[in-house]
């Protein structure tokens, strides 16, 4: 995964009954942090910023992933949007531009 950004515009995986695509999410990230090759960067974006703050299980991983080196960037517009910038327990805010960036040199591997 050292090639891949991962980016993240929701709160639950897939369609459908939403606790259980919260459920997967958190799964997900529960698995990629004991993986021996992290992800280069996870982008967090329109929903995907809520899994920074302390009300959503999935921040205690993305803040594990965080601390190994891996960097956790969340929209300044959505977490302006969702006025949760005071409420952030994982991640640092960034810019679309930065996102671009990334998503020029790195695979996006995208959750939502």
């Amino acid at each position: 995964m050292r090639n891949k950004l991962i980016l993240l515009n929701t709160d639950h995986w897939g369609s459908g009954d939403e606790a259980l695509g919260q459920t997967l999410l958190e799964t997900y990230f529960t698995l990629l942090k004991q993986n021996q090759e992290p992800p280069a960067a996870i982008f967090c974006m329109h929903r995907g910023v809520l899994n920074l703050t302390e009300t959503s299980l999935v921040s205690l991983h993305l803040k594990e992933l965080q601390d190994k080196g891996v960097p956790v960037l969340a929209c300044k517009t959505c977490v302006d949007y969702y006025e949760i910038g005071d409420k952030l327990y994982a991640g640092e805010i960034s810019s679309m531009k930065r996102f671009i960036e990334l998503s020029a040199e790195l695979e996006v591997f995208s959750i939502g």
